[in-house]
Order: structure tokens, then sequence, then C-alpha cells
């Protein structure tokens, strides 16, 4: 059956997630291989991800040993919820200090002058 690695994807994520009826798996067959795209619920994402993505790293793992018994070259992509966490490509690096931080280092900076004078 050509579809047993999405019926897979499908039992264990709706088993991890806490939002099923959210989850929306789409299979595509192309001359690369078998591309599966996943969204859950934003809720969900880390769920999915896991400690240090080992959770996914998992999934993809167990996808490509089923791909092997077909024959197929199995990918999984996890999209990404609007507002993610992850900084959008192109994005600028962390903005400068505020003026508060300097006023702040020059109270620290006026506390170490009044601590040498005595």
């Amino acid at each position: 059956m050509p579809a047993d690695d999405k019926a897979f994807l499908e039992y264990v994520v709706k088993a991890l997630v806490d939002n099923p009826s959210d989850v929306k798996i789409d299979r595509t067959v192309d001359e690369m291989g078998v591309l599966i795209t996943m969204t859950v619920n934003p809720a969900d994402m880390g769920k999915i991800i896991g400690r240090q993505g080992n959770t996914a790293k998992a999934i993809r793992t167990l996808l490509r040993v089923i791909g092997m018994k077909n024959n197929a070259r199995v990918n999984l992509k996890i999209n990404e919820p609007e507002g993610g966490m992850r900084p959008a490509e192109g994005a600028s690096a962390p903005a400068a200090p505020s003026e508060s931080a300097g006023a702040a280092s020059r109270s620290i900076d006026s506390a170490l002058d009044d601590l040498k004078g005595i």
C-alpha cells in the first residue's frame, strides 16, 4: 500500500499532540521521492519537534525506514505556524541596547567612582 507512510505519520502525530483535529498531512510524489508536509496547531509544535529536535528526527528516521521498505525516498517537512518564535530569514540582528541600559551603566560607573573615593 503506497500511503503507509502517511497513515503511520498521522497515527503517531495524533497520539502525541493535544489537538489531533488540527493535524493536516499532505503527501506528494515526484521524481525526487515522497514529500510529506505536516501542519499542526502552533501550541503542539514543541511536542512534535521535541528537545533539540529529537522527536522530529526520530519520526523522520521511521518514515525513511517505511520508505525503504516500499523502495521510495520519504522526506518530512513540518510547516512552521505564522508568528513562530524563529526569526525570519534576512532579519537583522538584535537591536543595540536601549538608552535605559546606557543610563544603568552610567549609574554603575558613578557608584564605582563613589566607592573609590572611600
